[in-house]
């Protein structure tokens, strides 16, 4: 029998809908049951593509015996973090707090008064490796909670403010001088693998934001050639184009293979700007295909983005996307030797499943001699024939507001840049679905959409993004009703989500559910912050409009920040390019309208690449340009 969650248009909450847990979604029935009963809440969090949460599930929450102890000793929850980032955020931070560690499946204890008392990551059935089996653990709060729950009380006060991230922030009045962002790039190449691109070790991200503030900079070699490693490596899909999460090694060779809407929408606009930089081709052909890729297979319908590509299937991480040498000149038969030798494969192989270890299986990748363009066409033509009839990983197909609007801004900067009509007209239908479809009755904005449902009130990143991604749309096409749209938009973020004691942006706005702190997140990892975000949009805003209040708001984000930013600057990417911004004077382009020409995009002087969005349909510079 379906528990509450199959009422749910969240896919990974509904993956949860057969357990035999009694699991709720987070809100007023699940918070109300815990006040009542004087349960502990026991909250999971997760998403539809992640690895260890799919582990957990089937190891622990499909147990009859163990979903027993869950239902009888706590109510369960269950959260999607990509929904409900606001809840995600205050419980790792308690969890990291706790532990010294995060990542998902994130479960943590709460008393009814939501206040974190325990929690951890992926907890296995049985105990192993020092750690206590899930059952111990259930077993231990729950006798925890009986004996001793005023003291737990107690002890989760003391926790509260430690929970509001940057709201604890005070803004500096040091003046913000550019010699900080030389002070970024130094410690960036302090951080740089020379050998391998990227920084730092394994696990290796894609750090677009900060390869785009690089760029941004005039700093080629970074940026570019981590953009030439990541495209040459295993985390490219070399066959169906995009890119995948993270690398595991720090080589770029073998993948975390799930696949998000937001990597590669960030990535797209990077290999864009990159090949502005450099006019090589090969980066070129990177942002067509992942562009390509996005509308092939994660468009729905009415023009919005799916969410994500799981990393398994059948139950195996990465079984769709690796090869044998014998599936390889089985598929090929002429072509295989060419095909071998250039995507880096062995009878050995280079990628081995621990849970399912199968010997000889390899990740593709583009660092051998290429072939001649037509084979390499037949190669890739021929092997994603085979792959599309492998089993596919299971797809995410929520539309979230912001990673939407991530991918409306690639799609028209590439749009405009290259001339492309279709990566524009995706982009405009998108922008429509969005302001048509993820806006309730009263005109806000709201975060998740599926199943003709759209539901939960937007949090600061999807107006952040989305004013971002209309200003982009305004440059590539000229039309007045996406500027229009930045304004309005403009006018709700600093409404219900600016700080007017201490500047900058809370998460999430006033007027929504209060949770036991409202915080202000600003890391720009894996994507921007909302407050970053919001700098850049409003900065860019007061650029086009002349109306210094955006401006104010966005400098009062830059005041928490600008000294922090520069010493940790792979956190703070996007934020850095809004310090850019800010100070390094931009020069105008025009846009021709009727009666005459008006001013248009911006661009940064001191930039490594081509103006966004240039040259667009019926745009041109200004004469002083």
């Amino acid at each position: 029998m379906a528990n509450a969650l199959a009422a749910e248009t969240s896919p990974y909450l509904r993956q949860h809908a057969e357990n035999p847990v009694d699991w709720l979604p987070w809100g007023p029935v699940a918070l109300a049951r815990a006040r009542e009963q004087d349960k502990p809440l026991l909250v999971s969090i997760g998403y539809s593509s992640c690895h260890w949460c799919h582990v957990m599930e089937r190891e622990s929450f499909e147990d009859a015996r163990i979903a027993e102890l869950m239902n009888e000793s706590f109510v369960c929850v269950k959260v999607d973090r990509e929904e409900r980032p606001d809840v995600d955020a205050i419980y790792m931070e308690a969890v990291q707090g706790m532990t010294g560690r995060g990542g998902w499946p994130l479960n943590v204890f709460l008393t009814p008064e939501q206040l974190p008392f325990y929690g951890g990551t992926y907890f296995p059935p049985d105990a192993r490796q020092g750690m206590p089996s899930w059952s111990q653990v259930l077993q231990a709060i729950a006798e925890s909670w009986s004996e001793n729950r005023e003291q737990i009380r107690a002890g989760g006060e003391g926790i509260r403010e430690r929970l509001s991230g940057g709201a604890l922030l005070r803004p500096s009045d040091e003046p913000i001088h550019e010699s900080s962002l030389q002070a970024a790039v130094t410690r960036l190449s302090e951080a740089f693998d020379a050998r391998n691109g990227g920084f730092g070790g394994a696990p290796k991200f894609p750090q677009a934001s900060v390869i785009e503030f690089l760029l941004l900079r005039g700093e080629r070699t970074m940026a570019l050639s981590t953009l030439t490693a990541m495209a040459t490596g295993g985390i490219h899909d070399i066959l169906g184009g995009g890119f995948a999460r993270y690398s595991v090694d720090d080589t770029w060779t073998v993948p975390h293979f799930e696949k998000m809407l937001y990597d590669n929408a960030l990535l797209a606009r990077a290999y864009l700007h990159g090949w502005q930089a450099s006019e090589d081709e090969r980066l070129l052909e990177v942002v067509r295909d992942t562009l390509d890729w996005t509308l092939r297979e994660m468009r729905g319908p009415e023009g919005g983005f799916y969410s994500a590509l799981d990393a398994d299937s059948e139950g195996v991480e990465g079984r769709y996307y690796v090869w044998t040498v014998g599936e390889l000149r089985e598929a090929l038969g002429a072509d295989a030797d060419a095909a071998v030798s250039w995507l880096g494969v062995s009878e050995q192989g280079n990628f081995l499943d621990p849970h399912h270890p199968q010997p000889g299986q390899n990740v593709l990748q583009d660092r051998g001699p290429r072939p001649a363009e037509d084979v390499r066409e037949r190669i890739r033509s021929r092997l994603l024939d085979v792959r599309e009839a492998r089993v596919r990983p299971a797809l995410d197909d929520k539309r979230l507001t912001s990673w939407n609007a991530l991918m409306i801004s690639a799609l028209a900067d590439a749009g405009a840049t290259l001339n492309e009509r279709r990566y524009l007209d995706a982009a405009v239908a998108c922008a429509e679905f969005l302001l048509a479809e993820l806006r309730e009755e009263s005109g806000h904005l709201l975060r998740s959409y599926n199943d003709g449902r759209a539901k939960i009130d937007a949090y600061l990143e999807d107006h952040a993004f989305l004013l971002e991604a209309l200003l982009v749309l305004f440059e590539a096409t000229c039309e007045e009703r996406w500027l229009d749209r930045a304004r309005w938009v403009a006018g709700e973020m600093i409404t219900r989500f600016a700080d007017p004691e201490h500047g900058g942006f809370f998460s999430t706005s006033s007027d929504g559910e209060a949770l036991i702190a409202r915080r202000k997140d600003l890391d720009d990892s894996p994507i921007p912050s909302g407050a970053s975000s919001a700098a850049m949009g409003l900065l860019r805003l007061a650029q086009l409009t002349g109306e210094t209040d955006y401006e104010r708001h966005a400098v009062s984000v830059l005041r928490l920040l600008h000294e922090i930013a520069p010493r940790h600057p792979a956190a703070f990417g996007h934020l850095l390019q809004a310090i850019h911004w800010y100070l390094v004077p931009a020069r105008p382009i025009a846009c021709e309208v009727p009666g005459g020409w008006a001013p248009l995009a911006t661009e940064s002087t001191g930039s490594g690449r081509a103006p966004t969005g240039s040259p667009a349909p019926g745009s041109r510079p200004t004469p002083d340009a």
